[in-house]
């Protein structure tokens, strides 16, 4: 858990993004927003503090506003560094950030059902078929690949916990195909137990015992699903940050 307090933006002249628009080198560009919106009643792992933002100085009263943030380092749309589950494996500050920003596969398995396991059959197919397009027309091979369960639009009900969820030999396979980061839109990338049971978080350790990234609580995959994207799932610099929550975005990729 980690708290900071959150005063002005800042701006920056070379990457600017205003509305639902990406401006690249004079180029607007439209832009798909990934990440739920963080107040104090989404939902959290279990285990996990919850989110608050309590205001510190208003406007009225100090002539400026500025809030004091808590949250834990997994607290809405996030990512897992590997040091959330490797013991002294690399940690959030310690991240390649070019894994983070490049061309994504959208993978759909929105046809699995509650508590479901997502397994190599359910998304191989898909896998090798936009791998090979996007070859063809670019001559890359994307790193990042996103599940789309269509489970976010359950996310502040109790159904969201119910996620489908990747299992261990299909995240090992995925590894061995050369993804580095891989998303997914719900709770976890493994199976979420309120009962207290015990979870093997073997996709967890596929990932990160190899290095990779996760992704997690990412939403709104439905409008991407069927497009060429660039992602950009860049975290906050936490010195020996086990995650970090996100601003997860997607935008058309005109480099094809």
């Amino acid at each position: 858990m980690f708290s900071i307090l959150l005063a002005k933006p800042v701006f920056f002249t070379e990457f600017i993004v205003q509305c639902t628009h990406i401006r690249l080198v004079g180029q607007v560009r439209p832009m798909f927003d990934l990440t739920h919106i963080l107040d104090s009643s989404i939902p959290v792992y279990p285990g996990d503090p919850k989110f608050s933002a309590e205001p510190i100085a208003t406007v009225p009263k100090d002539g400026y506003h500025v809030s004091h943030l808590s949250l834990g380092t997994h607290s809405g749309t996030h990512l897992d560094a590997p040091s959330h589950f490797i013991e002294g494996a690399t940690t959030v500050h310690q991240l390649d950030l070019s894994l983070l920003v490049g061309p994504a596969t959208v993978v759909d398995v929105s046809f699995k059902n509650a508590h479901e396991s997502i397994t190599w059959d359910d998304i191989s197919h898909q896998l090798s078929q936009k791998e090979s397009e996007l070859l063809s027309r670019s001559g890359r091979k994307p790193t990042i690949l996103l599940l789309y369960t269509g489970w976010s639009r359950f996310w502040r009900s109790p159904q969201y916990f119910d996620h489908p969820f990747l299992d261990g030999d299909a995240a090992e396979r995925v590894i061995e195909a050369g993804y580095r980061v891989v998303g997914i839109d719900g709770m976890s990338l493994d199976q979420t137990k309120l009962d207290g049971s015990e979870v093997s978080f073997a996709a967890h350790y596929a990932v990160l015992g190899a290095g990779g990234i996760i992704v997690e609580n990412l939403t709104s995959l439905e409008t991407i699903k069927d497009k060429d994207v660039i992602v950009s799932l860049l975290p906050l610099n936490i010195r020996e940050g086990d995650g970090s929550p996100i601003r997860a975005v997607a935008w058309v990729d005109q480099n094809k």
